[in-house]
C-alpha cells in the first residue's frame, strides 16, 4: 500500500505547521503585513485582567472585541491624552472621562465575574 501526498495520518500536526509556515516564507506570503518591523504594542493586553485575557485575545482577533475592552482602549487613550495635555481645564474634563470611564470598566468586570 503507497502513501499519497495527502496521506498526513502520520505526520505530526507541528510538522505540517512548520512545513506550510516554511513554504509561505519562502514564497513572500509574509512580507508586507500590518504592523511589520514595528515592536508589539502589549500594554493593552497586559492591563486587561489575566482571566480575560484569552478570551479578550480571541475576541479581539475575530473583530468582536467585548465593551470592557472597548473602555479598556479608552482609558489608555485618556491617560495618553491627559500626559500629553497642557491647558489645564482640558486636563480637568480628560481626569473626569477617565475617572468616569474606570468606573464602568469596574462595574462592567464585576458583573461579569458575578454571571
Amino acid at each position: 500500500m503507497t502513501r499519497s501526498a495527502c496521506d498526513n495520518n502520520h505526520v505530526p500536526l507541528s510538522r505540517i505547521a512548520e512545513t506550510r509556515i516554511r513554504e509561505a516564507l519562502a514564497q513572500g506570503e509574509f512580507e508586507n503585513l500590518p504592523g511589520a518591523g514595528k515592536p508589539l504594542d502589549l500594554e493593552e493586553y497586559f492591563s486587561t485582567p489575566e482571566d480575560l485575557r484569552m478570551a479578550f485575545s480571541i475576541l479581539k482577533n475575530a473583530n468582536c472585541a467585548p465593551a470592557e475592552v472597548e473602555l479598556l482602549k479608552e482609558i489608555s487613550r485618556l491617560q495618553h491624552a491627559i500626559a500629553e495635555t497642557a491647558d489645564d481645564s482640558a486636563k480637568q474634563e480628560l481626569r473626569r472621562t477617565l475617572v468616569n470611564r474606570q468606573t464602568e470598566l469596574a462595574i462592567a468586570l464585576e458583573r461579569a465575574r458575578n454571571t
